[in-house]
């Protein structure tokens, strides 16, 4: 008896993870182009949705039984679903950078609710998702809401397509020219591969990383410098 207990609890929580993540997912369909700009202007009239999903959000925990993919699916809609609430609450603004709270960047400020506890966006991503769920491509996935982002994915993360959806935004990432400049011998890329780039370097180079994903072929002697990030809003 206690074993069908559990696993109706677990065929629940299942099915209460998709949903929720279904709201978040239409949220995304409808605000953010496939280019990943969002229209925080139409998503302020939806912040209803988001709320309900922050809500599931604060009384869920991810179970140690989760897969490893199912966790990290969870931990990134939360980020991303937790930074446009962030962003609604100051809106209009023109940057991510604009907000301050006690001294706080809105990375450090503690607001994000998930199982009962509180977190920073720092937490999640340094923390949770570098360092207990480590994915170099987790840098693709999470969105800091600004123009040097890597595009926010306009579908939420789940168990079955976390593995091949950062797969393919770290792919579009580093071929997109307006984030990263690579030819052969000379690559100028995001600053991103220079704050993580012990993320990028544990198997190789950063060029070595760059060569998994880049349609150019680069050189392994080839000059490598870092662009100004650009932290404008990635708004509509």
């Amino acid at each position: 008896m206690k074993k069908i207990l559990l696993t109706l609890v677990a065929i629940f929580t299942l099915s209460q993870v998709n949903a929720q993540t279904s709201i978040f997912n239409s949220l995304l369909q409808k605000h953010v182009t496939k280019s990943g700009v969002v229209d925080y202007k139409s998503l302020k009239n939806d912040e209803a949705k988001l709320d309900s999903y922050l809500s599931y959000l604060e009384k869920i925990t991810p179970a140690s039984s989760w897969s490893e993919n199912k966790q990290r699916a969870f931990w990134i809609n939360a980020y991303n679903a937790y930074t446009i609430k962030i962003i609604l609450e100051n809106y209009p603004l023109k940057s991510i950078t604009d907000i301050k709270q006690d001294g706080k960047t809105a990375w450090k400020i503690p607001f994000a609710k998930v199982g009962g506890k509180t977190y920073t966006l720092d937490d999640i991503e340094h923390t949770i998702l570098r360092k207990n769920l480590f994915d170099s491509r987790v840098h693709v996935g999470v969105n800091c809401a600004s123009g040097s982002c890597p595009k926010l994915g306009n579908v939420a993360f789940t168990e079955q397509n976390v593995d091949a959806t950062l797969e393919k935004l770290m792919k579009e990432f580093i071929n997109d020219t307006t984030r990263n400049k690579i030819s052969a011998n000379k690559v100028q890329i995001s600053s991103i591969f220079d704050w993580f780039k012990v993320d990028f370097t544990k198997k190789g180079s950063v060029i070595e990383y760059l060569n998994k994903y880049s349609t150019t072929k680069i050189s392994p002697k080839a000059k490598v410098s870092y662009l100004k990030y650009d932290w404008t809003l990635n708004e509509k």
